[in-house]
């Protein structure tokens, strides 16, 4: 694993990344606004982000969302799951399990599958305790770490508590450029991010 700290892109070069990971304060702005940046400069670019769902000034949980505009819930606070279904929790949210495989993992699929010349960009926002709960999603991330031609773009959340199994695995993976994003940060590493997308598409 290769720390990636402000002004360090040049690592990502020297180290071959062929992906790269944020984590830390403001991630998901900061890869929505990097996926915007590379889609404007031609390159193919798929997958999901997650949102927070407020009612009023309350969170009440968090959607998926797909680069192409496709919403749907990825949990909600204090909801039942389905019948017939174990209770995925974290915290006070219900991880609703089935929304969640149904939005991500065609996504994840058909950005690794993709035919044509050229390398894509695959997008996973995130990968932490909620998503986990799925073992075909662990299975999928996998796949797209490994895939030929696909360069994940992802984030993943800071260290607290006990260890996540492939949290940790992606830490530990020498092909993976990792950003810590800060307040103090955060708007300057945008083009470190971008580049470090692009020399691991050469």
């Amino acid at each position: 694993m290769h720390e990636t700290r402000s002004s360090w892109a040049w690592q990502c070069c020297a180290c071959s990344a062929r992906s790269c990971f944020l984590t830390g304060v403001g991630k998901t702005t900061l890869i929505q606004k990097a996926c915007e940046a590379l889609q404007s400069s031609g390159v193919s670019v798929d997958g999901f982000y997650t949102q927070e769902v407020r009612q009023g000034t309350r969170r009440i949980g968090f959607d998926v969302v797909t680069l192409s505009g496709t919403r749907g819930p990825l949990s909600r606070v204090g909801s039942q799951p389905p019948p017939g279904k174990s209770e995925c929790r974290v915290g006070q949210y219900v991880v609703d399990l089935a929304s969640f495989e149904q939005l991500a993992l065609p996504v994840l699929r058909n950005a690794c599958s993709t035919g044509g010349p050229g390398q894509r960009v695959c997008v996973i926002d995130e990968i932490g305790k909620m998503e986990l709960f799925s073992q075909p999603f662990i299975q999928a991330v996998r796949q797209a770490l490994s895939a030929p031609g696909t360069t994940v773009l992802g984030t993943i959340p800071t260290p607290k508590g006990k260890p996540l199994a492939l949290v940790e695995e992606i830490r530990g993976r020498r092909d993976v450029a990792v950003f810590s994003v800060t307040k103090e940060n955060r708007n300057s590493l945008l083009s470190d991010i971008v580049t470090c997308v692009q020399s691991s598409r050469t």
